[in-house]
């Protein structure tokens, strides 16, 4: 069986960091595609990095104070 190779950049899987399971995907030059062992996520560079943007805008406010002060 062939081994599996990560990518260039380690990309997290979309699927799984909306279930707030930090999970790394791998990169298939044969299928040019990414994939996650966990979830079964499968896609191309440009799919997972919009996937990825939309977990950017849910965590967006992580660090921004709010005051609920009248």
């Amino acid at each position: 069986m062939a081994q599996s190779g990560k990518g260039r950049l380690n990309y997290r899987c979309p699927s799984c960091f909306m279930r707030d399971i930090d999970m790394d995907m791998f990169y298939d030059k044969d299928k040019e595609e990414y994939y996650c062992l966990r979830c079964q996520f499968r896609g191309s560079e440009a799919e997972v990095l919009a996937k990825n943007e939309m977990a950017r805008f849910r965590y967006g406010a992580m660090y921004k104070r709010f005051s609920f002060d009248d």
